[in-house]
């Protein structure tokens, strides 16, 4: 059988899936045509999303991903994508700013109390990147909306291995140093630390021996000691072949944090200009509920973090030949 665009793309059930609301009550308001189409956009997205989240999830969840294998490589591509999807995102908000003010008062108490914050795939895409709950802000609430098939689907979520907690187990397993030689490059290399701050950053010190000497997570941490060690070695010597796509696959992570952070503070930014300090039609602060929201999902903070404990190349400790090799392309 032959197939067909239309019928692939199921075009009957999406061009009329636009069920407005002000027509039901013979109050026609042109925009929320606009309103539909990029709200269902987003979703779309977010399934997109899930797909390549889960993807890497599954790589990661692996006993050994082999880093010299095109699995590596798998991964960091589809997170690039992701990145690059949540730049639409964000891009997506100048096409819902042609909408006036007064546009959307045509139809917005119409919608009560439909909101954006029962998006149950967004919340389950950052419980699966790696937000706990207790990390939530408005945790006591963040569900109350939710149907409860849909809050069943975020508690599984929150129940699973996040992206977050695998990347801790894969660094883990990255020891680039055998064991002794690995107490003797990070003193070294906290000498090396030490000596490049300035007199008012010297309280880094402390900060350094919490991040990297302890053998379990420090509390409130999602990342251990040794996995922090394995990233900050990424980083540091990321010239190497061997480190140049596990680096990228780190800094994808940020990005991603980065571009979720945009999108959060521009979703602000529009709240605050189409409804001021008035509630959301959830019921919500509005404005408030979503700047401190953005202030506090930072899901992959340790990582970043990381960044202030950061030398000069030119300081950076010698690696011996034995190590040099391994990181090079005939390891």
């Amino acid at each position: 059988m032959e197939v067909h665009y239309h019928d692939y793309l199921q075009l009957d059930k999406i061009l009329n899936a636009q069920d407005l609301e002000s027509i039901r009550h013979n109050l026609p308001a042109h925009d929320e045509m606009l309103f539909i189409v990029i709200h269902q956009a987003y979703e779309l997205w977010f399934k997109q999303l899930h797909h390549e989240v889960d993807s890497v999830a599954a790589i990661l969840s692996k006993p050994a991903v082999n880093d010299n294998s095109p699995e590596l490589q798998t991964i960091v591509h589809r997170l690039n994508r992701c990145i690059t999807i949540l730049r639409v995102l964000v891009h997506q908000i100048d096409i819902m700013e042609t909408m006036t003010p007064m546009d959307f008062l045509d139809f917005r108490d119409m919608l009560r109390p439909a909101s954006g914050f029962q998006s149950w795939q967004f919340k389950e895409l950052e419980a699966k990147l790696g937000l706990k709950f207790e990390h939530r802000h408005g945790k006591e609430y963040y569900t109350s909306q939710l149907r409860n098939e849909h809050v069943a689907i975020i508690k599984n979520a929150e129940g699973s291995k996040s992206l977050l907690q695998l990347l801790n187990s894969w660094l883990e397993r990255m020891p680039f140093l055998k064991e002794g030689a690995d107490d003797s490059f990070w003193s070294n290399y906290k000498k090396s630390y030490q000596s490049s701050l300035a007199e008012a950053e010297q309280n880094n010190i402390a900060a350094f021996e919490e991040v990297f000497s302890n053998n379990d997570k420090a509390a409130g941490r999602s990342l251990s000691s040794a996995a922090c060690r394995a990233a900050l070695f990424i980083m540091l010597y990321r010239g190497y072949p061997l480190l140049q796509l596990p680096f990228q696959l780190l800094n994808c992570l940020l990005e991603i944090d980065e571009q979720l952070s945009s999108w959060r503070y521009r979703h602000v930014n529009m709240v605050h200009r189409m409804i001021g300090t008035r509630i959301g039609t959830g019921g919500s602060t509005g404005k408030d509920y979503l700047k401190a929201a953005a202030d506090k999902h930072y899901i992959f903070r340790e990582i970043a973090q990381l960044n202030s404990f950061l030398i000069e190349r030119r300081k950076l400790p010698s690696l011996n030949a034995t190590v040099e090799a391994k990181l090079g392309f005939g390891h």
